[in-house]
């Protein structure tokens, strides 16, 4: 599929030739910057030199003082406490940060992850009586409850204060409980409102450690988790989550805890990690607990302290990961023959497909899946154990996918998300229905240019630029992720050298491109395969779009492009 090329607005160009002489950087990175909106030498050397010293106060989050005080009586008491987490990354890395945490000063103490299946997202009723049946006085609830406002009347109707960390958008009405972490509620004056759930249940520590004079130093060994989180919730790279991200990469790369020293043994990831390695090695291994199993498995790993126990349980989980793997593309392979065989859904501007036997755990995998083939908002759904059609809805940049399932609320059992992500359920007799309107709806308001993907463009710069010194002042700008992603360069007229197919079944392309004035260049074309036939039409000069990496292949190491896309001339 042709990709559009969208290329960014230049920064002031006054500022950019400033910046590129006091920093003494290439204009293009200076460029680079100024984009970012990094516009004085100052605000350049905060940027590149992140520091612990610049997290703000704990106590400018709302509620963080009746928290703290709230923990603090029930130590002091002795009463027991229950760490309550989603089970996704960001929810089993906030609760064994937590629970880790306070196991250490504290020995009632408990945590519970809910079934993804049986309870769902949230607070549930299964997870309170549970820790009523355990007689737990306080639930501390991590990445979830900012809208669980009947279940913490539950709660308390069992003699049970609940402390909200979250991050998530508030409802209409925030629940009475003891606390309500969450800088995104109305009335919080906290300057950064973009932390994941693991980064306020790291506020919410940090907090404690004020009070009871607990010196900084010793939660800095807990940024693994939180880095972990910011990796895999792709919450901005921006403010305070870069500054954690690039300390908690650190500390994976030279102390990791020992669930994760596991994880990177067995999935044989080279040293030095990278953000991009928690992303796509790391977080997905920790996700395949809950798809596949429970996500208890995660937290039990995370907070593990004996090596055979934690290999035993990091072994489960690779093989539930390698279980996940395997459903998800068989469900993907049949979702793409539903989507081929059917003859009305060639010019539809929404995928919806139902069957009853697929993974609930892998689905809205199989969504994302399926929009980088069709690229248009996308549900797929399978039967609940209640006879319910359950699953998950993706969309593409741009869209509100959001608003377009809203708009079929009355078909709906239940729903919840965001712009480019929800879930919903649905009787499976209102199917047909719902299929009908919501390809009227998105018709009606999607724009031609959302259904074609874009790849958007930092720089234009001749090949010949790409060099060892380029590459290590781009890397001074990890960790990348959203709003600090990684930059993309576009080079124009470049002649093809080398090109052959690599990898698994000659997916991948390995080329090579010459350059004036330099040594030819090797680039790596990931799953692009198809575009050997481009080569050959353009006589093998071409424009590419690329990121720029370095290669090591037997102890050499060489820069390289990524490339994200070609077009020929």
């Amino acid at each position: 599929m042709e990709k559009r090329w969208l290329l960014k607005e230049r920064g002031d160009e006054r500022v950019a030739m400033t910046l590129a002489t006091e920093m003494a950087v290439p204009a293009a990175v200076a460029n680079l910057m100024v984009q970012r909106g990094i516009t004085t030498r100052n605000q350049a050397e905060e940027f590149f030199n992140p520091s612990l010293s610049s997290l703000h106060d704990p106590f400018l989050m709302k509620d963080m003082n009746r928290a703290v005080d709230r923990i603090s009586t029930a130590i002091a008491r002795n009463e027991k406490i229950l760490v309550y987490g989603d089970y996704d990354v960001d929810g089993t890395t906030s609760v064994a940060l937590l629970y880790a945490f306070l196991r250490e000063r504290h020995s009632s103490l408990d945590y519970y992850i809910p079934d993804r299946y049986h309870e769902g997202y949230g607070l549930s009723l299964k997870g309170i009586d549970y820790a009523a049946e355990g007689n737990c006085r306080l639930i501390i609830a991590l990445d979830c409850g900012i809208k669980s406002v009947d279940r913490v009347k539950y709660a308390r109707s069992k003699g049970i204060d609940i402390i909200i960390c979250d991050h998530h958008l508030p409802g209409d009405e925030i629940p009475d409980a003891t606390a309500v972490l969450d800088p995104k509620q109305p009335g919080c004056s906290y300057p950064y409102k973009e932390l994941s759930g693991c980064g306020v249940g790291f506020k919410l520590m940090q907090a404690i450690c004020r009070v009871q004079n607990i010196p900084f130093e010793k939660i800095i060994p807990y940024l693994d988790l939180v880095a972990v989180s910011i990796g895999s919730d792709i919450v901005p790279m921006t403010g305070e989550n870069r500054i954690l991200a690039y300390f908690g990469l650190q500390q994976l790369n030279e102390s990791p805890r020992l669930g994760f020293q596991k994880i990177i043994e067995k999935a044989k990831i080279r040293m030095p990690l990278a953000i991009e390695d928690v992303v796509f090695r790391i977080g997905p291994r920790i996700n395949a607990a809950g798809r596949m199993e429970s996500g208890s498995k995660a937290v039990e790993l995370l907070v593990s302290q004996n090596p055979n126990e934690a290999l035993i349980i990091c072994d489960a989980i690779d093989r539930s990961n390698d279980d996940r793997r395997k459903k998800d593309s068989e469900i993907t392979s049949e979702a793409r023959r539903m989507v081929s065989d059917d003859a009305r859904m060639g010019n539809a501007r929404t995928t919806v497909l139902f069957r009853q036997g697929w993974h609930k755990g892998v689905i809205g995998i199989v969504a994302s899946r399926l929009i980088e083939t069709y690229y248009r908002p996308t549900v797929i759904l399978t039967e609940s154990k209640d006879g319910f059609a359950t699953g998950s809805a993706r969309s593409v940049p741009g869209y509100d996918l959001y608003q377009a399932i809203e708009s079929c609320s009355d078909l709906l059992e239940s729903f919840g998300g965001h712009m480019f992500a929800a879930g919903l359920t649905l009787k499976q007799e209102n199917l047909p229905s719902f299929r009908a309107r919501f390809e009227k709806f998105v018709s009606e308001t999607i724009k031609d240019e959302h259904l074609v993907p874009s790849i958007n463009i930092d720089e234009e710069i001749p090949l010949e630029d790409v060099t060892p010194e380029l590459y290590r002042k781009l890397e001074r700008f990890q960790p990348f992720g959203p709003d600090n992603v990684a930059p993309v360069f576009v080079s124009r007229k470049v002649k093809t050298l080398a090109c052959q197919p690599v990898g698994n079944n000659g997916m991948h392309l390995k080329l090579s491109f010459a350059r004036q004035n330099a040594d030819p260049i090797g680039a790596i074309a990931f799953g692009q395969a198809d575009m050997m036939e481009l080569f050959r039409d353009s006589g093998g000069v071409v424009d590419i779009a690329y990121t720029v990496e370095m290669n090591e292949f037997r102890g050499i190491s060489s820069v390289q492009l990524n490339i994200k896309d070609i077009k020929a001339m």
